[in-house]
């Protein structure tokens, strides 16, 4: 079930990101993710998120501002079973555009987005990793 984030979700959210981002990004130091909780997880709550639950647990979630993707996590344990793909198809059924940034080394997102109709407009460097970042979008027909 996707449903309105509530303030008792934050925990658990935060265990997905850091969890999630760890993991996909291989490329990162897990220090980097670590030294970032605490900003994110203040900053957090100041998006429009909605959490994907099941059996009532949270297993992912994603956030919006405006047409904006801040982020989409699901827990790794629970990826390929179409939790992403269900908040994702959520947010577009909101909205009439869609942008995102996604690391380009990681190729899996970046292919979950090719496939959901996302092209890359630019790239550009994230300073904080040296990371190239692909800038996505989708635009409903």
């Amino acid at each position: 079930m996707i449903r309105t984030f509530k303030p008792e979700d934050l925990d658990d959210v935060m265990a997905i990101w850091l969890k999630a981002n760890t993991e996909a990004h291989h490329f990162i130091s897990r220090q980097y993710w670590e030294e970032n909780y605490e900003q994110v997880k203040s900053m957090l709550p100041q998006a429009d998120i909605v959490v994907y639950e099941k059996n009532g647990q949270n297993l992912g979630f994603i956030g919006l501002n405006n047409q904006f993707i801040e982020g989409l996590f699901v827990e790794p344990s629970e990826q390929s079973k179409g939790i992403g793909q269900a908040l994702l198809d959520y947010a577009k059924r909101s909205k009439s555009s869609l942008m995102l940034h996604v690391y380009k080394n990681n190729r899996r997102a970046v292919h979950f987005y090719y496939k959901n109709g996302f092209c890359i407009t630019s790239e550009q460097v994230d300073e904080n990793v040296a990371q190239v970042e692909c800038v996505m979008k989708w635009q409903a027909l």
